[in-house]
């Protein structure tokens, strides 16, 4: 299985929340995990507010550098013109947010390179992003 994480399910591999536990078990059972290179800042700001909420200080280093361990081996998508310009297409048709729009421009591009070879999910726990995957016609893991 190829798994692309948008933000909202990479941070429950580092943060406990629900559905922490179902997002670890597809990492570890997939053969690629990919995302966007703008994950890795999302994540780091709900790092840096988790932080803040627990008054932990050295919090953030921890996640952060938890964060780097497991980025090293995933497959990290890049913006290029192309993707930018059709995750400003989905961002007029689904009414995503910016960042939104771009997983799902990334994902999508990786359904398209992958799919046919081996079965693909896209990890969203945001209902209005999943609801455009879907109709983008994006494979969803189950939630």
């Amino acid at each position: 299985m190829i798994l692309y994480l948008d933000t909202s399910a990479l941070v429950k591999l580092f943060v406990h929340e629900q559905r922490s536990d179902q997002v670890r078990k597809a990492v570890s059972g997939a053969r690629l995990v990919a995302t966007h290179a703008i994950a890795y800042v999302e994540a780091c700001a709900v790092f840096a507010r988790v932080t803040y909420e627990r008054k932990e200080d050295a919090l953030f280093e921890s996640l952060r550098g938890d964060l780097d361990v497991q980025w090293n081996s995933w497959e990290i998508l890049q913006a290029t013109d192309l993707l930018i310009r059709r995750a400003a297409d989905f961002a007029g048709r689904y009414r995503l947010r910016g960042y939104d729009s771009l997983h799902l421009a990334a994902a999508a591009a990786a359904f398209e390179i992958f799919g046919d070879q081996v079965a693909f999910h896209f990890a969203v726990f945001d209902d209005q992003l999943r609801a455009a995957a879907r109709q983008a016609g994006v494979p969803l893991l189950d939630t």
